[in-house]
């Protein structure tokens, strides 16, 4: 397999004690790509990694930054990535083109799509969007998936106009009415508030039924076929990493400032409680944190047929597990 950088390896004794008990052994070396940048939605990973839970699992895991959940899904599928973060409509993508992905874990449970506005512009919400311009990227999938939404919404198709805005200018262009709406992850709402205050305005995807899963942990189907128990490891390090953070955040987001330079705390922090929020439904609250609800993803599969060009069909069951989690690992109550 294909080594993408310098592992980072853990030195701290955890919790796990699989390989404790057997003789010394090579550790099982995995590659993780991220979807993106580090953000607060990665710090359960960092976590992981420094209180040397994937260590003591017998994993050496290498977390490498990624570049969108196009190259991730890309990247796993290709096999230069043993696992990886991906958008989970795009890894949907990747394997109807013959991608070997399968997903094992939800992150963002539900959609972080949103649009925003200036209340001062006079809308109040979807139905007053018409006659408006949106900011966004050309390829941006709430630009793709437009018509989902305006038809839940009740809104015709052709009633606004698109921008092409790159994403790190889509508040600055809101804030100075150079568009009326943007597109964003809720990953960032807090900021918005900030800069919005009394004239903030907001509306999530999953607020009108519009709710695909988000992020997600997806792994090489090949890997996993030959590597199983690694797999199972990881996930089972991972899972357990995301509840310990939803507990104490404190400590996590230590671990992942001490990996990612540039990032600013407070931001981090607001951000990882809106990642609790995306983290948050029945399924995961009374089956199992990550849990992926067969139901919902056969919905999804029919959304993303819909809207984006699968390059062939699949048997959507064929697509995910839940086996690798553990139901006594849940998303807290409150």
């Amino acid at each position: 397999m294909k080594r993408l950088g310098t592992a980072l390896a853990a030195t701290a004794i955890g919790a796990f004690g699989w390989a404790a008990a057997a003789p010394a052994q090579a550790a099982d070396e995995i590659d993780f790509i991220l979807n993106w940048f580090p953000g607060a939605d990665h710090a359960p990973y960092f976590y992981a990694l420094d209180q040397g839970w994937y260590e003591d699992a017998g994993l050496e895991v290498d977390i490498q930054t990624g570049k969108g959940s196009g190259a991730s899904s890309q990247s796993v599928a290709a096999g230069q990535s043993e696992l990886g973060v991906a958008d989970l409509p795009t890894a949907m993508i990747a394997r109807s083109k013959g991608g070997d992905i399968k997903a094992l874990m939800a992150v963002y449970a539900n959609s972080p799509q949103g649009f925003y506005w200036r209340k001062s512009s006079g809308i109040t919400g979807p139905k007053d969007f018409p006659g408006r311009s949106i900011g966004n990227p050309p390829a941006d999938a709430s630009r793709v998936m437009w018509p989902a939404f305006a038809q839940a919404a009740g809104i015709p198709e052709d009633s606004v106009k698109f921008v092409n805005v790159a994403p790190q200018a889509k508040l600055p262009t809101l804030m100075s009415g150079q568009v009326d709406i943007i597109s964003d992850f809720y990953n960032g709402h807090d900021l918005k508030i900030r800069e919005l205050g009394d004239d903030f305005g907001y509306v999530g995807w999953r607020e009108l039924g519009v709710n695909p899963y988000g992020n997600s942990i997806i792994v090489n189907a090949g890997y996993l076929k030959e590597h199983p128990e690694a797999v199972g490891k990881f996930v089972a390090v991972t899972q357990k990493a995301f509840r310990a953070c939803a507990d104490n955040p404190a400590p996590c987001i230590d671990a992942l400032l001490a990996h990612a330079s540039g990032l600013d705390r407070k931001a981090q922090e607001d951000q990882w409680n809106r990642v609790i929020e995306l983290m948050t439904t029945d399924a995961t609250k009374n089956i199992a944190l990550g849990y992926l609800e067969p139901e919902r993803l056969k919905a999804d599969y029919a959304l993303v047929d819909t809207y984006f060009d699968l390059a062939e069909p699949f048997d959507v069951e064929s697509f995910y597990s839940n086996d690798y989690l553990s139901k006594d690992i849940t998303v807290p109550a409150n």
